[in-house]
């Protein structure tokens, strides 16, 4: 959004809290003046009947009833104690568009009853489009201002917007919060830590009500009230205050939000680079394991195969050892007889494979004989 935008948004909801000021007044301030009237003639009333009582003891009894009418009797007359002038009106119609809503005043006619209903419809809407206006120019000035720091320092950019995000943190909590805290403990005579807590519940819609700027009245050690006199420009001005506090928030939880996002895009690239990266060390893990599995099988197969290798070459010349023992243990004739068996044993099988290979050769020519015989007698059958 534009600052023309920004500022044209701006002008209109002035222009509506002017609006919504003048027409609370108008439906409120008669009420309350009669409201005040009545009730300041029953106290002098009382008073001229029971003058046992003294006039701090009835202001005590008749607190609880004045204040829900929206004024405070103390039979000041110096003071107007009005909680619908033109700029405590002014002040309730931001409390309404903001959401804030102290509580501490109330509309009391039907009519100021219905307006309110429809001024906090049209009202809330068009606030939120300005303090979201806001929000993003500042956004954009700081992050323009981070982008300028970061291109003349050169600097880490995770370090540079760390630290620029605390450093402005730091500076609106001190705009926003300290310097207003100190300004309202000097005005409304509050100790520093209800100071304090007014502004961070007033920041952050909580608007509980108990502590309101411009409430008119303080509480001295003595438990008496006593009331404060503002400048007119008092309560609007507090009203201000409110909406750039509230438009800078905006701003850092903006800011805060798209920082994060682009956190939890790079954390998704990293995870996925993660994965990759563990998809390929999972594969590469597996084929050196079937490398390793193929290269042990290889060589326990061939292990194994020279163990039975040489088991079975020790088993024969074992049994060659025997042999040749149990020869020795012959007498010469024996020794000679077992040679010749042996030689007649090697002639026999050769002269059964020679034999063997005779009677091939025969059969083969017998068959060829008959195969030319009997083409033989097919030519002379033809002829």
């Amino acid at each position: 959004m534009k600052w023309k935008t920004v500022l044209a948004v701006f002008i209109v909801v002035v222009l509506y809290l002017v609006c919504g000021g003048l027409a609370f007044r108008a439906l409120e301030q008669p009420f309350e003046s009669n409201l005040k009237t009545s009730i300041t003639l029953e106290k002098a009333s009382f008073l001229e009947r029971h003058p046992c009582v003294t006039p701090n003891e009835l202001d005590a009894i008749i607190k609880v009833n004045s204040v829900s009418g929206g004024v405070r009797p103390t039979g000041d007359t110096l003071y107007n104690s009005s909680h619908w002038d033109l700029g405590s009106a002014f002040f309730f119609a931001g409390t309404v568009i903001t959401t804030i809503g102290y509580g501490n005043i109330a509309p009391s006619t039907e009519g100021g009853k219905i307006f309110c209903i429809l001024y906090a419809i049209f009202g809330i809407p068009l606030f939120g489009f300005l303090l979201a206006g806001i929000g993003d120019q500042l956004g954009t000035i700081f992050v323009k201002s981070v982008l300028k720091v970061e291109k003349i320092f050169r600097i880490s950019q995770t370090k540079i917007r760390v630290t620029s995000v605390i450093l402005f943190i730091l500076a609106g909590c001190i705009v926003f919060v300290t310097i207003p805290a100190v300004i309202f403990k000097h005005i409304e005579g509050w100790t520093t830590l209800d100071a304090i807590y007014f502004v961070v519940i007033t920041l952050t819609t909580v608007g509980i009500g108990d502590y309101v700027a411009g409430r008119a009245t303080l509480q001295n050690s003595d438990t008496v009230s006593c009331s404060i006199e503002y400048m007119k420009w008092y309560k609007p001005l507090v009203w201000f205050w409110i909406l750039i506090g509230l438009a800078y928030f905006a701003a850092v939880l903006s800011m805060i939000g798209d920082w994060l996002r682009v956190l939890s895009k790079k954390t998704k690239e990293e995870v996925g680079e993660f994965k990759a990266h563990a998809a390929e060390w999972k594969a590469n893990v597996r084929a050196e394991f079937r490398e390793t599995r193929r290269r042990l099988s290889v060589e326990i197969h061939d292990k194994l195969q020279r163990a039975a290798t040489i088991r079975s070459m020790e088993r024969r010349q074992l049994g060659l050892e025997q042999r040749a023992h149990s020869l020795d243990m012959l007498s010469p004739e024996k020794r000679a007889m077992f040679a010749s068996l042996d030689a007649s044993r090697f002639k026999t099988s050769s002269q059964e494979s020679i034999d063997s290979k005779l009677n091939n050769l025969r059969l083969k020519g017998a068959c060829d004989h008959h195969a030319i015989a009997m083409g033989r007698k097919c030519v002379a059958k033809n002829e």
